[in-house]
Protein backbone atom coordinates (compact mmCIF):
# COMPACT_ATOMS: atom_id res chain seq x y z
CA UNK A 1 0.00 0.00 0.00
CA UNK A 2 2.95 2.17 -0.56
CA UNK A 3 3.55 4.70 -3.32
CA UNK A 4 5.16 3.10 -6.07
CA UNK A 5 5.40 3.90 -9.70
CA UNK A 6 2.43 2.79 -11.66
CA UNK A 7 2.36 -0.05 -14.49
CA UNK A 8 0.93 0.73 -17.39
CA UNK A 9 -2.64 2.57 -17.35
CA UNK A 10 -4.02 -0.13 -19.53
CA UNK A 11 -3.72 -2.61 -16.74
CA UNK A 12 -5.57 0.04 -14.42
CA UNK A 13 -8.62 1.03 -16.06
CA UNK A 14 -9.97 -1.93 -18.03
CA UNK A 15 -12.59 -4.02 -16.80
CA UNK A 16 -12.24 -7.68 -17.36
CA UNK A 17 -12.45 -8.52 -20.68
CA UNK A 18 -15.73 -9.34 -22.45
CA UNK A 19 -16.69 -12.59 -24.50
CA UNK A 20 -14.58 -12.78 -27.74
CA UNK A 21 -16.23 -11.22 -30.66
CA UNK A 22 -16.45 -14.79 -32.56
CA UNK A 23 -18.02 -16.38 -29.43
CA UNK A 24 -21.21 -18.57 -31.65
CA UNK A 25 -23.44 -17.34 -28.43
CA UNK A 26 -23.36 -14.78 -26.28
CA UNK A 27 -25.38 -13.77 -23.66
CA UNK A 28 -25.62 -10.35 -23.10
CA UNK A 29 -27.44 -9.98 -20.19
CA UNK A 30 -24.89 -11.43 -18.24
CA UNK A 31 -22.21 -9.18 -20.10
CA UNK A 32 -24.41 -6.43 -19.09
CA UNK A 33 -24.15 -7.70 -15.35
CA UNK A 34 -20.65 -8.16 -15.83
CA UNK A 35 -19.99 -4.20 -16.29
CA UNK A 36 -22.78 -3.28 -14.15
CA UNK A 37 -20.70 -5.48 -11.76
CA UNK A 38 -17.38 -3.49 -12.36
CA UNK A 39 -19.05 -0.04 -12.15
CA UNK A 40 -20.96 -0.25 -8.77
CA UNK A 41 -17.30 -0.91 -7.53
CA UNK A 42 -15.90 2.42 -9.66
CA UNK A 43 -18.86 4.10 -7.87
CA UNK A 44 -18.43 3.46 -4.45
CA UNK A 45 -14.66 4.33 -5.22
CA UNK A 46 -15.05 7.55 -7.05
CA UNK A 47 -18.24 8.09 -4.74
CA UNK A 48 -15.66 7.83 -1.21
CA UNK A 49 -12.51 8.67 -3.16
CA UNK A 50 -14.54 12.46 -4.33
CA UNK A 51 -15.51 13.34 -0.70
CA UNK A 52 -12.14 12.99 0.15
CA UNK A 53 -10.42 14.79 -2.34
CA UNK A 54 -13.61 17.61 -2.02
CA UNK A 55 -12.98 17.75 1.87
CA UNK A 56 -9.34 18.52 1.91
CA UNK A 57 -8.95 20.85 -1.04
CA UNK A 58 -8.29 23.66 0.92
CA UNK A 59 -5.42 21.71 1.85
CA UNK A 60 -3.72 20.30 -0.78
CA UNK A 61 -0.73 21.65 -2.37
CA UNK A 62 -2.39 21.18 -5.68
CA UNK A 63 -6.06 21.40 -7.12
CA UNK A 64 -7.79 20.85 -10.36
CA UNK A 65 -11.62 21.74 -11.37
CA UNK A 66 -13.80 19.00 -11.20
CA UNK A 67 -17.32 17.97 -12.22
CA UNK A 68 -17.25 14.40 -10.70
CA UNK A 69 -18.29 12.80 -13.55
CA UNK A 70 -16.20 9.88 -14.84
CA UNK A 71 -16.83 8.40 -18.69
CA UNK A 72 -16.31 4.96 -20.11
CA UNK A 73 -15.38 4.00 -23.60
CA UNK A 74 -16.03 0.92 -25.27
CA UNK A 75 -13.03 0.99 -27.12
CA UNK A 76 -11.27 0.00 -23.19
CA UNK A 77 -13.27 -3.66 -23.25
CA UNK A 78 -11.64 -6.71 -24.86
CA UNK A 79 -14.66 -6.65 -27.97
CA UNK A 80 -16.22 -3.08 -28.20
CA UNK A 81 -18.61 -4.18 -30.44
CA UNK A 82 -20.34 -6.62 -27.33
CA UNK A 83 -19.87 -3.50 -25.80
CA UNK A 84 -21.63 -1.54 -27.38
CA UNK A 85 -24.39 -4.01 -27.95
CA UNK A 86 -25.18 -4.79 -24.18
CA UNK A 87 -25.38 -1.60 -23.19
CA UNK A 88 -27.41 -0.28 -26.11
CA UNK A 89 -24.96 2.19 -27.68
CA UNK A 90 -24.31 3.20 -31.06
CA UNK A 91 -20.91 4.62 -30.20
CA UNK A 92 -18.24 4.24 -27.98
CA UNK A 93 -18.35 6.51 -25.11
CA UNK A 94 -21.03 7.11 -22.21
CA UNK A 95 -21.18 7.77 -18.42
CA UNK A 96 -19.67 5.19 -15.80
CA UNK A 97 -20.07 7.33 -13.05
CA UNK A 98 -21.67 10.58 -11.53
CA UNK A 99 -19.88 10.78 -8.26
CA UNK A 100 -22.66 11.27 -5.14
CA UNK A 101 -22.90 15.01 -4.29
CA UNK A 102 -20.39 16.39 -7.36
CA UNK A 103 -21.86 18.54 -9.86
CA UNK A 104 -22.24 15.85 -12.19
CA UNK A 105 -24.87 14.15 -10.24
CA UNK A 106 -26.88 17.37 -9.13
CA UNK A 107 -27.68 17.78 -12.33
CA UNK A 108 -29.82 14.67 -12.68
CA UNK A 109 -28.14 14.35 -16.17
CA UNK A 110 -25.61 11.98 -16.11
CA UNK A 111 -27.46 8.30 -15.42
CA UNK A 112 -25.58 5.48 -15.95
CA UNK A 113 -24.39 4.13 -19.71
CA UNK A 114 -26.00 7.20 -20.94
CA UNK A 115 -24.25 7.70 -24.66
CA UNK A 116 -22.21 10.85 -24.79
CA UNK A 117 -21.26 12.34 -28.31
CA UNK A 118 -19.66 15.67 -27.46
CA UNK A 119 -17.41 17.36 -24.92
CA UNK A 120 -17.17 21.36 -25.16
CA UNK A 121 -17.19 21.05 -29.17
CA UNK A 122 -15.36 18.05 -29.55
CA UNK A 123 -16.76 14.32 -30.07
CA UNK A 124 -14.32 11.80 -28.50
CA UNK A 125 -15.71 8.75 -30.77
CA UNK A 126 -13.79 10.52 -33.67
CA UNK A 127 -10.42 10.66 -32.09
CA UNK A 128 -8.69 7.38 -32.98
CA UNK A 129 -8.19 4.03 -30.87
CA UNK A 130 -6.81 0.58 -31.64
CA UNK A 131 -9.66 -1.87 -32.38
CA UNK A 132 -9.91 -3.33 -28.48
CA UNK A 133 -8.23 -2.84 -25.27
CA UNK A 134 -7.73 0.62 -26.20
CA UNK A 135 -6.34 3.30 -22.88
CA UNK A 136 -5.03 6.20 -23.82
CA UNK A 137 -8.28 7.44 -25.52
CA UNK A 138 -10.41 7.45 -22.39
CA UNK A 139 -7.41 8.77 -20.12
CA UNK A 140 -7.32 11.93 -23.17
CA UNK A 141 -10.88 12.42 -22.69
CA UNK A 142 -10.61 12.60 -18.80
CA UNK A 143 -7.57 15.33 -19.33
CA UNK A 144 -9.90 16.96 -22.40
CA UNK A 145 -12.23 17.58 -19.99
CA UNK A 146 -10.18 18.91 -17.42
CA UNK A 147 -8.51 21.12 -19.59
CA UNK A 148 -11.74 22.49 -20.78
CA UNK A 149 -12.61 23.38 -17.05
CA UNK A 150 -9.55 24.98 -16.66
CA UNK A 151 -9.66 27.20 -19.00
CA UNK A 152 -13.30 27.85 -19.23
CA UNK A 153 -14.50 27.37 -16.00
CA UNK A 154 -17.30 24.78 -17.14
CA UNK A 155 -18.21 22.59 -19.95
CA UNK A 156 -21.46 21.02 -22.25
CA UNK A 157 -21.46 17.41 -22.74
CA UNK A 158 -23.96 17.01 -25.24
CA UNK A 159 -25.94 13.36 -25.06
CA UNK A 160 -26.84 11.09 -28.28
CA UNK A 161 -30.50 12.41 -27.43
CA UNK A 162 -29.38 15.16 -28.57
CA UNK A 163 -29.81 17.19 -25.73
CA UNK A 164 -26.70 18.73 -23.64
CA UNK A 165 -25.65 19.40 -20.32
CA UNK A 166 -23.35 22.35 -18.85
CA UNK A 167 -21.62 21.99 -16.04
CA UNK A 168 -19.83 24.16 -13.46
CA UNK A 169 -16.51 22.54 -11.56
CA UNK A 170 -15.66 22.75 -7.66
CA UNK A 171 -12.02 22.19 -6.55
CA UNK A 172 -10.64 18.79 -5.58
CA UNK A 173 -7.53 17.67 -4.45
CA UNK A 174 -5.24 17.21 -7.69
CA UNK A 175 -5.77 13.01 -7.57
CA UNK A 176 -7.58 10.63 -9.87
CA UNK A 177 -8.99 7.46 -8.38
CA UNK A 178 -8.87 4.31 -10.96
CA UNK A 179 -10.04 1.12 -10.39
CA UNK A 180 -8.18 -1.87 -11.73
CA UNK A 181 -10.44 -4.35 -13.18
CA UNK A 182 -8.76 -7.79 -10.94
CA UNK A 183 -6.25 -7.83 -8.08
CA UNK A 184 -5.89 -6.58 -4.53
CA UNK A 185 -3.61 -4.00 -4.99
CA UNK A 186 -3.68 -0.74 -3.58
CA UNK A 187 -1.23 2.27 -4.58
CA UNK A 188 -0.37 5.64 -5.13
CA UNK A 189 2.21 7.35 -7.50
CA UNK A 190 1.78 10.60 -7.18
CA UNK A 191 -1.11 12.22 -9.18
CA UNK A 192 -3.44 8.19 -9.20
CA UNK A 193 -4.66 6.56 -6.40
CA UNK A 194 -5.60 3.12 -8.00
CA UNK A 195 -7.30 0.00 -5.84
CA UNK A 196 -7.91 -3.40 -7.27
CA UNK A 197 -11.63 -4.30 -7.66
CA UNK A 198 -10.74 -7.38 -5.17
CA UNK A 199 -9.39 -5.59 -2.19
CA UNK A 200 -10.92 -7.26 0.45
CA UNK A 201 -11.52 -3.52 2.15
CA UNK A 202 -14.37 -2.85 -0.99
CA UNK A 203 -16.82 -5.26 1.47
CA UNK A 204 -16.10 -2.89 4.70
CA UNK A 205 -18.58 -0.23 5.73
CA UNK A 206 -17.79 3.46 4.28
CA UNK A 207 -15.75 4.94 6.63
CA UNK A 208 -13.44 2.01 7.22
CA UNK A 209 -13.34 2.06 3.05
CA UNK A 210 -12.54 5.70 3.01
CA UNK A 211 -9.90 4.84 5.71
CA UNK A 212 -7.99 2.95 3.07
CA UNK A 213 -8.64 5.70 -0.02
CA UNK A 214 -7.38 8.65 2.59
CA UNK A 215 -4.03 6.28 3.14
CA UNK A 216 -2.89 6.28 -0.22
CA UNK A 217 -4.29 9.84 -1.01
CA UNK A 218 -1.70 11.11 1.82
CA UNK A 219 1.06 9.79 -0.02
CA UNK A 220 0.14 12.06 -3.00
CA UNK A 221 -0.61 14.99 -1.02
CA UNK A 222 2.57 14.70 0.92
CA UNK A 223 4.84 14.13 -2.07
CA UNK A 224 5.90 11.18 -1.06
CA UNK A 225 6.58 9.63 -4.39
CA UNK A 226 8.72 12.74 -5.46
CA UNK A 227 10.44 12.29 -2.18
CA UNK A 228 11.45 8.84 -2.15
CA UNK A 229 12.56 9.14 -5.78
CA UNK A 230 14.79 12.06 -4.70
CA UNK A 231 16.45 10.44 -1.57
CA UNK A 232 16.14 7.09 -2.23
CA UNK A 233 13.82 4.45 -1.72
CA UNK A 234 15.47 2.49 1.37
CA UNK A 235 14.24 0.64 3.90
CA UNK A 236 14.17 3.35 5.95
CA UNK A 237 12.36 5.64 4.04
CA UNK A 238 9.60 3.98 2.93
CA UNK A 239 8.71 2.90 6.70
CA UNK A 240 8.87 6.91 7.69
CA UNK A 241 6.44 7.38 4.52
CA UNK A 242 4.31 5.10 5.34
CA UNK A 243 3.91 6.06 9.07
CA UNK A 244 3.39 9.55 8.01
CA UNK A 245 0.41 8.66 5.10
CA UNK A 246 -0.63 6.36 7.77
CA UNK A 247 -0.94 9.43 10.54
CA UNK A 248 -2.91 11.59 8.02
CA UNK A 249 -5.44 9.27 7.61
CA UNK A 250 -7.47 10.84 10.34
CA UNK A 251 -6.74 14.15 9.22
CA UNK A 252 -8.21 13.35 5.59
CA UNK A 253 -11.24 11.77 6.78
CA UNK A 254 -12.10 14.19 8.94
CA UNK A 255 -12.43 16.91 6.68
CA UNK A 256 -14.41 14.61 4.73
CA UNK A 257 -17.50 14.39 6.96
CA UNK A 258 -16.09 11.10 8.20
CA UNK A 259 -15.25 9.64 11.58
CA UNK A 260 -11.59 10.58 12.21
CA UNK A 261 -11.31 7.24 14.51
CA UNK A 262 -12.57 4.76 11.37
CA UNK A 263 -8.72 5.02 10.50
CA UNK A 264 -7.35 3.34 13.74
CA UNK A 265 -10.69 0.68 12.82
CA UNK A 266 -9.44 0.06 9.31
CA UNK A 267 -6.19 -1.28 10.82
CA UNK A 268 -7.53 -3.59 13.42
CA UNK A 269 -9.85 -4.67 10.56
CA UNK A 270 -7.21 -5.41 8.35
CA UNK A 271 -4.23 -6.30 10.40
CA UNK A 272 -6.18 -9.38 12.25
CA UNK A 273 -6.86 -10.84 9.16
CA UNK A 274 -4.39 -9.76 6.55
CA UNK A 275 -1.25 -8.74 8.18
CA UNK A 276 0.66 -11.88 8.17
CA UNK A 277 0.52 -11.36 3.91
CA UNK A 278 1.49 -7.92 2.45
CA UNK A 279 1.67 -5.71 5.50
CA UNK A 280 4.03 -8.09 6.99
CA UNK A 281 7.51 -6.74 6.07
CA UNK A 282 10.37 -4.98 7.47
CA UNK A 283 8.80 -1.67 5.09
CA UNK A 284 5.87 -1.30 7.56
CA UNK A 285 4.93 -0.93 11.32
CA UNK A 286 2.86 -3.49 12.27
CA UNK A 287 -0.68 -3.19 12.21
CA UNK A 288 -1.56 -2.81 15.86
CA UNK A 289 1.19 -0.29 15.82
CA UNK A 290 -0.49 1.35 12.58
CA UNK A 291 -3.79 1.60 14.75
CA UNK A 292 -1.93 3.28 17.62
CA UNK A 293 -0.43 5.79 15.84
CA UNK A 294 -3.59 6.79 14.10
CA UNK A 295 -5.37 6.69 16.95
CA UNK A 296 -3.16 9.18 19.06
CA UNK A 297 -4.07 11.86 16.31
CA UNK A 298 -7.72 11.90 17.08
CA UNK A 299 -7.75 14.26 20.10
CA UNK A 300 -5.61 17.26 18.28
CA UNK A 301 -8.16 16.49 15.06
CA UNK A 302 -11.54 16.75 17.40
CA UNK A 303 -10.15 19.82 19.41
CA UNK A 304 -9.69 21.59 15.93
CA UNK A 305 -12.57 20.25 14.32
CA UNK A 306 -14.81 21.72 17.41
CA UNK A 307 -13.17 25.04 17.92
CA UNK A 308 -12.17 25.59 13.64
CA UNK A 309 -14.63 23.19 12.13
CA UNK A 310 -11.47 22.08 9.99
CA UNK A 311 -8.62 19.92 10.57
CA UNK A 312 -5.84 22.16 8.99
CA UNK A 313 -3.35 19.35 8.51
CA UNK A 314 -1.02 22.15 6.43
CA UNK A 315 -0.79 24.15 9.87
CA UNK A 316 -1.52 21.53 12.77
CA UNK A 317 0.43 18.02 11.23
CA UNK A 318 3.66 16.84 12.21
CA UNK A 319 5.42 15.73 9.28
CA UNK A 320 8.07 12.61 9.78
CA UNK A 321 10.10 14.03 6.77
CA UNK A 322 11.15 16.58 5.36
CA UNK A 323 9.92 17.60 2.07
CA UNK A 324 12.91 19.62 1.14
CA UNK A 325 15.29 17.38 2.84
CA UNK A 326 15.57 13.97 4.35
CA UNK A 327 14.51 12.53 6.77
CA UNK A 328 13.20 14.36 10.55
CA UNK A 329 14.72 13.20 13.61
CA UNK A 330 12.18 11.09 15.42
CA UNK A 331 10.08 12.54 18.41
CA UNK A 332 10.22 9.70 21.64
CA UNK A 333 7.18 7.98 21.76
Amino acid sequence: MHAIRAVAGAMLLLAAPLASAQSPTIDYAAERAAIGRYQDADQRLQDVGWQLARGNAAFCPRVVPSIGLQLQDMASYGAPAIARRALGLSGDFAVQTAVRGSPAALSGAFARNREIIRLEGFDPNTWPASPAMEWQRLITAHYHVTAMLTEHGGIAVGFADGSDARLQPVEVCATRFELMGEGKTAVADGTRVVIGIEFPAFAYDEPEFAALLAHELAHNVLGHDAWLDTNGRSRKHVRRTEREADRLMPWLLANAGYDPAAAARFWRQWGTKHDAGILLIRKHDGWDEREEFVAAEVPLITGLMAREGKADWTAHFRREIDPAGGLLPQRKR
